[in-house]
């Protein structure tokens, strides 16, 4: 369904550890309607696991992925790179056929027909 690369899974391992009881922690990757492209994407900690949710482990990390989501999300790959401006997750969606400038909002051919937000 999703990939997340061994430099994203250190990153959040390392974010992780800074959290209130980890162990009970997942990584959630999610859609939302909404942004300049008509679709966002979710990244944060959850603990909370639904009968819906999908859950996949990368490098140590247990990620949590809604099952409606894949049509949008299916062959994406979550990494992290740093950079002499700092470092952040870079999500590259080939399902994606528009982006906004920021990279957090996107939209699919079968999210092309609905209105914008922007």
């Amino acid at each position: 369904m999703i990939e997340l690369t061994e430099q994203a899974a250190a990153k959040v391992r390392e974010m992780l550890a800074e959290e209130e009881h980890p162990e009970k922690l997942y990584l959630r990757f999610s859609v939302q309607y909404g942004g300049c492209s008509g679709l966002s994407y979710g990244l944060g900690f959850d603990q909370e696991k639904t009968d819906k949710d999908e859950v996949l482990e990368f490098h140590g990390v247990r990620v949590l992925v809604n099952r409606n989501d894949e049509p949008f999300i299916k062959g994406t790959v979550i990494d992290y790179k740093e950079s002499l401006m700092g470092g952040g997750f870079s999500i590259e969606n080939p399902n994606a056929i528009a982006t906004c400038g920021c990279g957090s909002s996107f939209r699919t051919a079968t999210e092309a027909g609905k209105p914008e937000d922007c």
